[in-house]
């Protein structure tokens, strides 16, 4: 799965170094076992950060974007309702640039997809994306985020 507007395929390489080195590691790493954390991939440049995590209603989740790292989200256990859209127009609740992520208020309307394990999707700067939310009620997950520096 690969979900993006032509804009952005135009702008940015999927299948750069950066982004080669972060699906090799995806490939070669018993993902099931590893357990939560920071993992390096390149340096600053490409890094996982394994998590666990309950998914919960959208009500309780917020739309999120970054300025300085794309991110690959992997799902590795359970089922995720992950909304996007494009952050231009949005109103910004909270920054937190320490962090590289901004938050948002949620919009009318915004897309979805469903992830299942071994199914990714790649989010660019210019996304904001809503994870971690539930299908039906909440339920346990394990996804693996690669970020990829711009």
């Amino acid at each position: 799965m690969f979900f993006t507007n032509i804009k952005l395929a135009k702008k940015y390489n999927y299948l750069n170094e950066k982004f080669l080195k972060a699906y090799d590691w995806l490939e070669s790493h018993d993902l099931n076992s590893l357990p939560a954390g920071k993992y390096e991939i390149d340096g600053g440049d490409v890094f996982a950060n394994v998590q666990e995590y309950t998914t919960l209603p959208v009500e309780e989740k917020k739309f999120e974007a970054h300025d300085k790292f794309f991110d690959i989200q992997y799902l590795i256990e359970g089922v995720e309702f992950f909304g996007i859209c494009d952050r231009e127009g949005l109103k910004v609740k909270e920054a937190k640039p320490e962090n590289d992520v901004l938050f948002f208020e949620t919009p009318d309307t915004y897309g979805h997809v469903i992830l299942h394990p071994n199914e990714f999707i790649v989010v660019a700067p210019e996304d904001a994306h809503m994870p971690g939310c539930c299908m039906d009620k909440p339920a346990s997950a394990k996804k693996a985020v690669i970020k990829v520096r711009v």
